[in-house]
């Protein structure tokens, strides 16, 4: 605890009192409803996200993403291995959605995200898992894996709202979103935590078969940045609004990391609030691949974090 409030005072502050989820002015405008029918309608030859599948999700007709017209969720509850701004002392309710458009083949939740261990859920049901979240006293709603489900999310946030959901909504997404998704959920989502995973499309190429993964996250993260700004902490030390980019060290120098750090920096803001992770280690096919077939070392962990501080960013994620 001591930790976290030393650095929660470095961050900017909101007052929460003045500044609700974005969402709940969306729905008063009735706008919620026109982004439900606009993405909805795009299920018939779905274009959600950068694979374009074009197959009818609406008559359950299954794509890359492998989901039909309902969401399936493999697990929530509230999370404490988040980011401390989501985490708070109460936890970020995490709802895991099965199946991934992406499919990195060292995803550490491989049974999920390939295998699809979950159940497919209705709108009422996504709505009542929401409420049951936020009534545990969880900060804020964490949608993990939300890139081919947005449409079911927007559904049942509706519902949720209705019900008297009113805590920030995070979008926890692999990067690889179609922009114009994203663009309609100006107004929806108060917290956006996109991975940047990889800056070669060769990489992106031989890890999940998108070769189009760095140019589709570099600007499906401008425009997340422009809706949301840098990540903004209210009087309590919990993350309120922005944007959060985690970044995966990877063996052997493969994610790229000097290149995105700069992005960030020259693109974005230097104030972007990073997350570089440690946890890399080998799973799913990762043994396919001679260059992931191990764990990172520390130095190659200390080395990213001194790419980011010599690229400008310093707001770091200290866990």
């Amino acid at each position: 605890m001591q930790s976290y409030t030393k650095r929660t005072e470095k961050l900017p502050v909101l007052n929460m009192e003045k500044n609700r989820p974005i969402y709940l002015r969306t729905f008063r405008e009735g706008l919620l409803r026109e982004k439900i029918q606009q993405l909805r309608s795009s299920l018939s030859a779905c274009n959600l996200c950068p694979r374009n599948c074009g197959v009818d999700r609406l008559n359950d007709e299954l794509g890359i993403c492998n989901t039909g017209e309902k969401a399936r969720v493999s697990s929530y509850s509230p999370h404490f291995g988040e980011e401390s701004p989501l985490v708070g002392i109460r936890g970020s309710g995490t709802i895991f959605f099965t199946f991934c458009n992406l499919l990195c083949n060292f995803c550490q939740n491989y049974d999920i995200s390939h295998e699809g261990r979950g159940e497919e859920v209705s709108d009422d049901e996504l709505a009542d898992i929401m409420l049951y979240l936020q009534d545990t006293g969880c900060h804020n709603i964490n949608f993990v894996t939300p890139s081919h489900v947005v449409p079911q999310i927007l559904s049942a946030l509706e519902v949720a709202i209705t019900k008297g959901l009113r805590i920030p909504l995070v979008y926890n997404t692999s990067g690889y979103d179609n922009m114009e998704t994203i663009k309609i959920l100006e107004g929806i989502i108060d917290i956006y935590m996109p991975d940047f995973k990889f800056w070669e499309p060769e990489v992106a190429g031989q890890t999940c078969k998108a070769k189009d993964y760095p140019e589709m996250a570099r600007e499906s993260i401008r425009e997340m940045h422009r809706q949301v700004g840098d990540l903004i902490i209210n009087n309590g030390g919990i993350a309120a609004r922005g944007l959060l980019i985690r970044h995966l060290v990877l063996p052997n120098g493969l994610a790229g990391t000097r290149a995105i750090m700069r992005f960030i920096a020259q693109d974005l803001s230097k104030n972007t609030y990073v997350n570089i992770m440690a946890q890399y280690r080998p799973c799913g096919e990762a043994y396919t691949n001679k260059n992931l077939s191990r764990s990172i070392t520390m130095k190659e962990y200390y080395a990213a974090i001194q790419m980011a501080k010599e690229e400008g960013i310093t707001r770091l994620d200290e866990r």
